[in-house]
């Protein structure tokens, strides 16, 4: 899997766990919704960590939480 694909996987997962919509973490995070709408659909080809943060920030959760997960381990990537 690429690195964007298992971000946007992740987001995905966490939007589903607290239930939540793109427009509502845009709300809650501040970042573009343009630039979530592109992370969500792997239409960009890099993910800026500032990002991931302000999404982790919104949704009151932390990196290490983000980043906790099997298919975002190094072995599981394949960019």
């Amino acid at each position: 899997m690429k690195l964007k694909e298992a971000v946007a996987k992740r987001i995905k997962e966490i939007m589903n766990e607290k239930v939540i919509t793109q427009y509502q973490l845009f709300k809650c995070c501040g970042v573009p919704q343009s630039t979530i709408s592109k992370i969500l659909n792997s239409e960009t080809k890099t993910v800026k960590l500032s990002s991931i943060y302000d999404i982790c920030s919104g949704l009151n959760i932390e990196l290490s939480d983000f980043f906790d997960c099997n298919y975002l381990k190094l072995k599981n990537l394949d960019d």
